[in-house]
């Protein structure tokens, strides 16, 4: 039942508390709460919620709204960007009713008088309400207008405020969750605007790594704008707890600031102007000051029982401090809860049980299921949804089976098998290297599957409160911003429709094997002895086209097949084509087979398929990567292949390599001149730079197999330089990044353009990416070295540098 409170149209900041978020949003009720606990928070006041549904309702806007939404094509950017224009223009020509235009001039004219000025000057600021907006994926979708003077003014920007619920990217978004765009609303905060020395943001833990013992500042000269863009490298402080003291400064030499500019129209008043060189590398904040702000930092903390991300600025005339936001830290905060969750369980849910089995947990996550023993890949059609499938090792052809098991456990295979990466690309758990699960479980058997601890449990154990993870809108609502490309890896065409509002900026690698194993499973040379190579360009054109379109126009880089001999020999036809290999790992695969006589003709048809999706079906986000390329002549050959099948490289289609054979890494200068960039496949460049077998549990238990080895990390570096000096991209697409964090950090920090990972691992990469590219930022405008983690994996290969590791 809605409050009387809630049914106001204004309220001072000074009436709401935490508790009035439906009424006043997230926003303005923080703002309540810390006024509340009598901290420095400019004055201001709430137009509510209820204010909204009035203007709305008495405006007869639903309607309007509804018919312009009707006939919009959410396909189509422009058909969605031309209602929003409209919509916008219709809620912003509108008068607002009488009481609420009444109410606000006099609670600005209130806000004046304690001022003691006429028409104060304000920010007017968004505030979604978390009843209306159930997700955290509106986040930063409306908007905030700052340096208003005047009645007019403010009340423009009240409309604009409310007009900005209907921004393309919040239309789509509620387009494709359902959520009706007329029961939405939002309060509008108008608030003392701050003509700010200096400003920035604080967190009540480091949030780079999640030490929960400091308090990290953040400040800049100037409105706080140019942080938030990024356009300055900050003031850095880290204040250590307990007791209080400044453990660490780094001050950047801060070339930009945001300031007023009260000449401009009320929309434009802020400048982007140079800092005067006389402060620029000064610090923007006394050493009083933040430890006054890491004082109000730890208030803040202990009230919300959590860990606080947090807006201040100091006022120019005064010097005063004051806060102007305070929100949940929600990036480590979530992952420790998360972990404390997961420790709970273990302990309750496991303690007590029997373990079966013990593997390599190889994707995270619980299943309880009957177990189905499966030896033979002939035996899949059998295989019944909902149970966990146990085999020695899975390959391509097993994916049908792989698609409907709940869990998945093999008796071999290492972190970067293929279970492990199809597993982790279906979200299902899965646990490599048992050695002898076959043997132990039994078909029929119920068992709990925890691929995060790598054991098979007796028995089921179901999780009473498992947690609802957050929809992938919503993560790319929350995502940051990064100058490194994030791209995602997919096989499977059938999931984009699940993962295609994550925050990526592209598919880095798309594996044509699965759609060559799933759909059309039979080998391209027996279907062109048979007349039926038309099926494979069709079907593999529509899985690629897929995808493709869903993701229009960031980039798809498809890789061409690369499929080992016994996995070709599989497919329907394959035994008469295929010979037999004893390591066929390091055999016939990629580049060999398409500039081989034997087997270009089915290369063609992959071709053929690519030429369709671009040429056809207008796709010319689609590029192409050719996979364990040993040498140049055979690129060569197979890019003459390529132009006569009227695949040429040109500014709209892409040629990348793929780098996974040590000698493309010594040849890189050469090979830079047959592409377009490069993609370094970590697991076969790990398993080729160590002679250890990617599939070998046994060497993988041992550490032998490692894409942090220093070997291996001295090659990236190297082929990082290498093709920078020529011009090229450099990305990765291994298993690597989605595993080892450290390993994204050092990527980062050596240069590389883009990652490409696991769709599981998308959010949490990204936000690992922007605070490593953030210190890399500090790290440069302050001076400041540091050791890397792997020592110093320099990018040369004279003989004097060889194992030595040397300082920064």
């Amino acid at each position: 039942m809605e409050t009387e409170q809630a049914r106001e149209l204004i309220l001072d900041f000074k009436a709401v508390r935490r508790h009035d978020i439906s009424s006043v949003g997230g926003k303005v009720a923080s703002l309540g709460e810390l006024i509340h606990l009598k901290l420095p928070v400019p004055p201001g006041f709430a137009i509510t919620a209820e204010a909204y549904r009035l203007f709305v309702d008495q405006s007869h806007l639903k309607t309007k709204i509804s018919d312009l939404l009707d006939k919009l094509d959410v396909n189509d950017i422009d058909s969605v960007a031309k209602a929003s224009k409209e919509i916008r223009a219709i809620i912003e020509e509108e008068s607002l009713p009488k009481d609420i235009r009444n109410q606000a001039i006099v609670a600005y004219k209130d806000l004046g008088e304690k001022l003691g000025v006429d028409d104060p000057e304000v920010a007017v600021r968004s505030s979604a309400t978390a009843e209306d907006l159930p997700t955290a994926s509106f986040a930063g979708q409306q908007e905030t207008y700052l340096f208003i003077t005047g009645v007019d003014d403010m009340l423009n920007a009240v409309k604009k405020c409310f007009s900005s619920l209907f921004t393309p990217r919040a239309i789509v978004y509620r387009i494709e969750n359902e959520f009706d765009h007329t029961s939405i609303s939002l309060s509008v905060g108008v608030q003392r605007m701050l003509n700010s020395k200096s400003s920035g943001v604080i967190f009540t833990l480091n949030p780079i790594d999640g030490n929960q013992n400091v308090v990290v500042i953040e400040s800049s000269w100037g409105v706080g704008e140019t942080i938030v863009q990024g356009h300055v490298v900050p003031d850095r402080f880290v204040v250590k707890k307990h007791p209080l003291q400044i453990e660490e400064r780094q001050i950047a030499t801060k070339r930009l600031m945001t300031i007023r500019r009260p000449e401009e129209e009320p929309d434009s008043r802020m400048s982007e102007i140079e800092v005067p060189q006389d402060i620029e590398s000064s610090p923007s904040i006394s050493d009083k000051q933040v430890l006054e702000l890491a004082k109000y930092a730890l208030q803040i903390e202990a009230h919300y029982q959590r860990a606080v991300d947090i807006e201040w600025a100091s006022d120019r005339e005064t010097g005063r401090i004051h806060i102007l936001q305070a929100r949940p830290e929600t990036v480590w905060s979530d992952r420790m809860e998360a972990i404390e969750k997961a420790d709970v369980k273990r302990i309750t849910a496991y303690k007590d049980t029997v373990v079966l089995v013990r593997g390599l947990g190889a994707s995270p996550g619980t299943a309880s299921g009957k177990v189905q023993v499966i030896r033979d890949v002939k035996e899949i059609s059998g295989f019944e949804s909902g149970n966990i499938l146990v085999t020695e090792m899975t390959s391509p052809d097993w994916v049908p089976a792989m698609r409907k098991a709940a869990a998945i456990v093999t008796d071999s295979g290492g972190m970067t098998a293929h279970a492990a990466i199809v597993a982790r690309e279906l979200g299902i758990p899965c646990i490599v290297g048992t050695n002898d699960a076959t043997t132990i479980l039994k078909t029929g058997v119920m068992v709990t599957i925890n691929g995060s601890l790598g054991a098979v449990h007796e028995g089921v154990m179901e999780e009473k409160h498992k947690e609802k993870l957050p929809s992938p809108a919503a993560l790319a609502a929350a995502a940051p911003v990064t100058a490194t490309k994030l791209y995602m890896n997919l096989g499977q065409p059938g999931k984009i429709d699940e993962y295609h509002d994550l925050p990526f900026d592209g598919i880095g690698l798309m594996r044509v094997e699965f759609i060559i194993a799933d759909e059309i499973r039979e080998h391209p040379l027996y279907m062109i002895e048979n007349k039926r190579e038309a099926i494979f360009i069709d079907k593999l054109a529509e899985g690629i086209s897929k995808v493709a379109r869903a993701i229009y126009p960031r980039p798809i880089i498809v890789r061409f097949s690369d499929f080992k001999t016994n996995e070709y020999r599989s497919l329907k036809g394959g035994e008469k084509f295929e010979p037999q290999e004893n390591n066929p790992m390091i055999g016939w695969r990629g580049v060999s087979r398409y500039a081989s006589p034997e087997f270009e003709p089915g290369f063609r048809l992959e071709c053929r398929a690519i030429k369709k999706v671009r040429d056809e079906m207008g796709l010319k986000n689609v590029w192409v990567m050719l996979p364990f390329v040993r040498t140049t002549w055979e690129v060569q050959k197979t890019e003459k292949i390529m132009a006569e099948e009227g695949l040429e490289r040109n500014r709209d289609f892409q040629l990348w390599l793929m780098v996974e054979v040590p000698s493309q890494i010594i040849l890189a200068d050469e090979f830079s001149k047959l592409c377009d960039g490069f993609s370094i496949g970590s697991n076969d460049l790990t398993q080729l730079t160590l002679g250890a077998d990617r599939d070998s549990g046994v060497l993988g238990g041992l550490g032998y197999f490692d894409e942090r080895d220093p070997a291996v990390l001295r090659s990236i570096a190297h082929l990082i330089k290498v093709a920078h000096k020529n011009d090229l991209t450099v990305s990765i697409c291994g298993q690597a990044p989605s595993v080892y964090p450290e390993l994204t950090t050092f990527l980062i920090e050596n240069g590389i353009d883009s990652i490409s990972v696991n769709p599981d691992a998308i959010a949490e990469t990204r936000k690992l990416m922007a605070g490593v590219e953030r210190r890399v930022l500090l790290d440069k405008a302050t001076g400041h070295t540091r050791d890397s983690k792997n020592g110093d994996f320099s990018p040369e290969w004279s003989s004097s540098e060889q194992g030595s590791k040397k300082s920064d």
